[in-house]
């Protein structure tokens, strides 16, 4: 179930679901555990082993730069990704406050991404709706641009949740005519495709591509204009600093998955077209959503009419299936996935599959061996009989 590049799971198990917090590529934890020896120290001491763990902090940093396409300056290391987030709706909107209050951001971007721009700009927040695929219209969302005022945009550039990819090009470009920078959410999409150059601000998780958790990435492109909102500090953006081992272990890590990325994401593309083929044909009254093609290849997801989401995953869970939901049932806040409402789609019986690398043909079709079953299961022990 697993090869070379994930480290063996629990025995009988099939992990799917990696978005946000994929295994630890075994290439990361090594580097991991010899900067535990090499980087235990303070990076702003001045003695020598202060020295050698600010030589690798920067040593990350300019990894991360030239994956991303930046300069190692313009990248800084924040201790989550939604901190990353956040920080660069809340510092780019006070940078630019004599612009206006503002805010552009499309319908489906992440709750931390929509709640920073609510809290920021309130009712001047201005949300751009998706199609049935979950992307934007760039005509739409250029068109919110013109609006005089606008402080700052956000558009993710591909969905975690459906896999849709955005069109970030054109979006970008008119974000440049109107003056105003874009901020790209890499999060689900760096190390499993192209990196995107058509960015002004950028965030990224290093916990989706193979990195450990706690390492989240901001990278802010020279002339945008950022001001701090918190007490001053060594760090003016993430106060505290992060981790040197951490930090080394996500450069790795992302190293690591730009290398393999074309041949994987080749071979787990094959792979979630299967599983989009099957769940059709052979789960009765299912939704598969999201891009069939311009997407991400690692994610698929689909809906089940007549069940409850959180039973579903609870069953997969006990057949050995590790996978993830965007229903209700599996939400603390015990709302509908935003991401599926926003696409018009069907938002009950949710199932998200984030394939990590290593996932073989045996696991999927293992899985799509066994959901017509549980499906059925489920909705009998809501009554839903005969579908």
């Amino acid at each position: 179930m697993t090869d070379a590049t994930t480290p063996p799971g629990p025995a009988g198990r099939v992990i799917l679901d990696a978005g946000g917090r994929a295994p630890l590529l075994p290439e990361a934890r090594a580097a991991f555990l010899e900067a535990l020896d090499q980087g235990w120290a303070d990076p702003r001491r001045l003695f020598s082993e202060g020295r050698r763990a600010r030589m690798l902090l920067d040593g990350a940093r300019e990894a991360i730069a030239a994956v991303v396409g930046a300069r190692t300056e313009e990248i800084d290391l924040a201790p989550s990704h939604v901190a990353a987030l956040h920080t660069a709706v809340r510092s780019v909107a006070r940078g630019r406050r004599r612009v206006g209050a503002a805010v552009v951001v499309s319908a489906v971007e992440r709750a931390a991404v929509l709640n920073a721009a609510a809290f920021v700009a309130g009712d001047a927040r201005a949300v751009v709706p998706v199609d049935a695929a979950g992307r934007v219209d760039p005509a739409a969302f250029a068109a919110a641009l013109a609006v005089p005022g606008v402080a700052l945009a956000a558009l993710q550039h591909a969905n975690g949740e459906v896999g849709t990819l955005q069109p970030l090009d054109e979006v970008h470009a008119a974000a440049r005519v109107a003056g105003v920078p874009l901020l790209v959410d890499a999060g689900a999409s760096l190390g499993h495709v192209e990196p995107s150059s058509t960015w002004d601000v950028l965030a990224a998780d290093a916990g989706d591509w193979g990195g450990p958790a706690g390492i989240g990435v901001l990278a802010t492109r020279r002339g945008v204009r950022r001001s701090p909102d918190g007490p001053e500090d060594d760090d003016r953006w993430f106060p505290g600093g992060v981790s040197v081992p951490a930090a080394l272990a996500a450069a790795v890590a992302l190293q690591v998955a730009e290398q393999r990325r074309a041949a994987e994401a080749q071979r787990l593309h094959a792979l979630v077209d299967r599983v989009r083929e099957r769940v059709a044909a052979e789960v009765p009254d299912v939704e598969v959503v999201g891009d069939p093609h311009r997407r991400l290849p690692h994610v698929v997801t689909f809906s089940c009419l007549y069940v409850d989401g959180e039973a579903l995953v609870t069953a997969l869970d006990a057949e050995g299936f590790a996978v993830g939901s965007g229903s209700a049932c599996t939400s603390s806040a015990l709302e509908p996935s935003h991401v599926l409402a926003a696409m018009g789609v069907l938002t009950h019986g949710n199932v998200r599959l984030a394939l990590p690398p290593g996932t073989t043909e045996q696991d999927v079709d293992a899985f799509c061996d066994a959901l017509p079953r549980l499906v059925a299961r489920v909705r009998s022990a809501l009554g839903v009989e005969g579908l």
